[in-house]
């Protein structure tokens, strides 16, 4: 009878930890207003200042340009009921003695949240509460968002930093649904002879990238991906971006089954800082490029709440 009440009491703790929610949002009151003030729209944004321009403009030691963004077109991994169509336009005969014609195209998609995407502020709640607790049904519009449009942001040209996550492990790819740990980044910098600085683009290889295109099912159907503890370390080091080869950034499923995309809400909403999606990283790591100059310019799309994007490293 003792064996078997010490049994049922372990599995009651094992059952009460498995339910407790391992994050939870901060309240207003904690993350409001942002350390930028009440007003800002720009987050991270801020953290560009032209000294951070150029300190990153000395990372350009071979002219190389890297591009880390995919190709548009049919058949792309989308997530949900997003789509992406393209539909060529002929415009008309020959035109002039000098017989002209053009070529256009009508593109049908979720022109924010497809592809390489950029996420913005307005992408992501807690509860109906925006970054700096701006209240989504009071500036979200038909024709989109009066405040937090991703237009506000501009070219982002920063330090970036590729945290190789695969190879620090000695593999290819992380498996699904592997929570990347802060003492995982800890180690792959330790291996990099490197650290995350103020401002930086912070992009993480898992390898998960290898599937785009080859097997879309498997890739849309988790991935392995940073968690909340480690989202948390690298806003600590106040990061301007956060980037990787999956369509989330972050693990998914998550190991909590009681969260939903934890880390967009610690990134976007708690501390303003940018995801980047669905990147493509596997030339930088092949040629263990682990720190560049980054660029980035989300689409001026007003009230968008993200854009596709096709970001570049420079080393």
């Amino acid at each position: 009878m003792r064996t078997i009440g010490i049994v049922a009491t372990l599995a009651l703790l094992s059952a009460g930890h498995a339910a407790a929610q391992s994050w939870s949002p901060p309240s207003p009151e904690q993350r409001c207003p942002s350390q930028w003030g009440a007003a800002d729209e720009r987050g991270a944004a801020n953290l560009q200042t032209p000294a951070q321009v150029l300190k990153a403009a000395q990372l350009v030691r071979t002219g190389e340009v890297i591009e880390l963004g995919r190709v548009l077109e049919t058949g792309i991994p989308l997530f949900g009921t997003r789509r992406f169509d393209m539909h060529t336009k002929r415009t008309g005969p020959a035109l002039g003695s000098n017989r002209r014609r053009s070529n256009e195209e009508l593109v049908i998609t979720e022109i924010g949240q497809v592809g390489t995407q950029f996420d913005m502020f307005s992408h992501q709640t807690i509860d109906s509460s925006l970054y700096n607790c701006i209240d989504s049904d009071a500036v979200g519009t038909r024709n989109g968002f009066t405040k937090l449009g991703v237009e506000k942001i501009g070219t982002l040209f920063t330090r970036g930093v590729l945290i190789d996550v695969a190879a620090s492990k000695g593999v290819d790819m992380l498996e699904q649904g592997y929570e990347i740990t802060v003492a995982d980044l800890e180690a792959a910098l330790a291996k990099q002879g490197m650290s995350v600085q103020r401002g930086d683009a912070v992009l993480i290889h898992t390898g998960w990238g290898k599937l785009w295109g080859v097997d879309n099912a498997k890739y849309n159907a988790g991935c392995p991906g940073i968690g909340a503890p480690a989202a948390e370390w690298l806003a600590k080091h106040d990061v301007m971006l956060l980037g990787s080869d999956n369509f989330p950034v972050e693990v998914s499923p998550n190991p909590d089954k009681t969260l939903s995309l934890p880390v967009h809400q610690i990134a976007l909403v708690v501390n303003g800082i940018f995801l980047l999606e669905n990147m493509k990283l596997d030339e930088l790591a092949a040629k263990r490029v682990h720190e560049f100059a980054f660029a980035v310019q989300p689409l001026k799309v007003k009230g968008g709440t993200g854009s596709t994007v096709a970001p570049v490293a420079i080393h």
